[in-house]
């Protein structure tokens, strides 16, 4: 059966807004119709679970002293009905978790997911792995260890009847729980660490993998496979080493903690012997003694038995409690449609983990229709700025603001709309390349006439339909991760074509020449020439002279600051010699 809640949109309602624990705690408030039936039946079964302890007591006590078979045969009867009503209670139960991880998945996912992708402030790592923390916590409430605790209140029923049995026995029953939950919190303490360390060098050490692994080709051709391969295997060793350490750390209590259960069985079993040879209690509860300490023991050897689980759920918690952090939704007001007009206003941009400032105290104007032309050596902080400028990372200090309205004021949906944006990594996504220069717009139930129509404009602006229609299936031409089977020019001009779908009001272009051959640069500079008789806002950075000369004014950066910022002339355009700005 399918899982189906019709309350879903209701739900992720409820779940956003305020802080991430609050968010989380509220996606875990959506499952509590599950756990409150799991809790039910829960105690119903560990109740149940005396039936093969009270069978065996009274077979020894009144089947054979009686010798009737009668009574053994209905003993029997209501023993097997107890466990059939247990196996289909578990089997109930087993689907309730089920259920509650589902519930759990369509409450926060689409949060999730969409912290991971509007959040600037998220590291590329923090990012790469949102979604597998998501999974490890969803699968730690419907795991072994939520079963566990779930059945670990249910001891004191053990117990108590082990007390009704002699009060010796069930002295014993608290002694034993007590000295496995000893244990159990010394395993906590000599895990704890080792296990967030080697989880945390294997993400590492998977991160690095994958980024590897996306530049294979690049990887042969420069001849550092070897290279790279042993600088992985040394990763994977650490992350190895740090596993094998917990694991054994852990093998260690668990073997301890089996090895003491079965002792504490046998004394158990031992005590009630001696009880029944001085005649305090029959023969039967000998045997039922140590059934009765096994099953009051059982939640904690379960708990200990799932501890990499249990801990990996809860660092899991803890890192999406700061990525939903980062992404708590907030509704802006829908200001009017943007004409094109810029300002930066001071801002400074850090580079991502290093926290190195890659710009600093950044002031300029834009007026609507204007083409501004942003040059500067390698690393003096043209992608940061436009990066900064297209809403794509956040100002550590300063405001970008459009029509006067900081970034953070619009609306992402509208002011997004309003914007192109290529940046110096095409980044081209697995689909099609209509569904790439659309922005994917048919996912969210956009006209798919008007999309043809944007799509087609977009590519022909650019001079990219011809190519396109070239294709295997044309517009439909499925591509892969990065433009896989694409030339670099190619998926320049999908990715440009992009940028200039929906006919945007302000344009932000990070090298769009960088791979096209003279004639697409030709054909680059008169769409630039045609923006800006459309009033179309342009920002660009480029190192070609040629297309540096159409542009209006010119931003000059120095070590990450503003060198020069005004109209063009022909003394900077042509020859413009940017070593001279070191």
């Amino acid at each position: 059966m399918t899982p189906s809640f019709s309350s879903s949109h209701d739900d992720k309602r409820q779940s956003q807004g305020g802080p991430a624990n609050v968010r989380l705690q509220a996606a875990l408030r959506r499952c509590r119709p599950h756990f409150f039936g799991i809790l039910v039946i829960s105690a119903t079964v560990n109740i149940l679970y005396l039936t093969p302890t009270i069978y065996m007591m009274q077979v020894y006590d009144r089947v054979l002293s009686t010798g009737s078979g009668t009574t053994l045969l209905m003993l029997s009867l209501a023993c097997l009905g107890g466990l059939s009503v247990i196996g289909c209670l578990d089997w109930i139960r087993s689907r309730l978790m089920v259920r509650a991880t589902a519930r759990f998945d369509a409450v926060l996912s689409e949060d999730t997911l969409r912290a991971v992708l509007t959040q600037p402030s998220l590291s590329r790592q923090e990012r790469s792995e949102a979604m597998r923390q998501f999974d490890t916590l969803r699968q730690g409430i419907g795991g072994a260890a939520l079963l566990a605790a779930f059945d670990a209140p249910w001891a004191p029923i053990y117990i108590l009847v082990s007390f009704l049995i002699h009060p010796a026995l069930g002295a014993m029953s608290v002694a034993a729980c007590a000295l496995l939950v000893l244990l159990a919190w010394s395993n906590e303490r000599a895990t704890h660490r080792r296990l967030a360390q080697a989880n945390a060098a294997a993400a590492d050490a998977y991160a690095s993998q994958g980024h590897v692994s996306a530049y294979a080709a690049e990887v042969r051709a420069l001849g550092m496979h070897e290279a790279l391969i042993e600088r992985q295997l040394r990763d994977r060793a650490v992350a190895n080493d740090l596993q094998i350490t917990a694991s054994l750390a852990h093998g260690n209590h668990t073997g301890l903690i089996k090895f003491v259960r079965l002792v504490l069985q046998s004394a158990a079993l031992g005590l009630g012997g001696y009880l029944a040879i001085n005649g305090a209690i029959g023969g039967g509860a000998v045997f039922a003694a140590s059934l009765l300490l096994s099953k009051a023991v059982q939640p904690i050897e379960q708990l200990v038995g799932s501890w990499k689980g249990l801990m990996a759920a809860r660092d899991s918690y803890g890192q999406l409690s700061r990525i939903l952090e980062a992404g708590v939704p907030i509704v802006r007001t829908r200001l009017p449609e943007p004409t094109g007009l810029v300002d930066v206003e001071q801002i400074t941009v850090l580079t991502p983990q290093s926290e190195r400032v890659a710009l600093a105290d950044i002031n300029f104007r834009v007026e609507p229709g204007e083409l501004i032309g942003i040059v500067g050596l390698s690393g003096s902080g043209k992608s940061s700025l436009l990066r900064a400028l297209a809403g794509a990372v956040t100002p550590a200090r300063g405001v970008v603001r459009y029509d006067g309205a900081a970034y953070a004021d619009w609306d992402p949906a509208q002011i997004t709309r309003h914007l192109g944006y290529l940046p110096q990594e095409f980044a081209l996504f697995p689909g099609t390349v209509k569904g790439n220069i659309s922005r994917f717009a048919s996912e969210t139930g956009a006209d798919p006439q008007a999309i043809d129509d944007a799509v087609i404009a977009a590519a022909r602006a650019v001079g990219a339909h011809d190519s396109i229609v070239r294709l295997p299936a044309g517009y439909e031409t499925l591509i892969g991760h990065g433009g896989v089977g694409l030339s670099a020019g190619q998926t320049q001009r999908i990715a440009l074509a992009r940028a200039l779908y929906g006919d945007p009001k302000i344009l932000i272009l990070d090298e769009p020449n960088a791979h096209l051959d003279a004639e697409a640069d030709y054909a680059l500079i008169q769409l630039l020439s045609c923006l800006k008789a459309k009033g179309v806002t342009v920002i660009l950075a480029a190192h070609s002279g040629d297309i540096l000369a159409s542009v209006d004014k010119l931003l000059m950066l120095r070590n990450g600051r503003v060198a020069r910022f005004g109209p063009l002339n022909d003394a900077i355009a042509r020859p413009l010699n940017l070593h001279k700005m070191a």
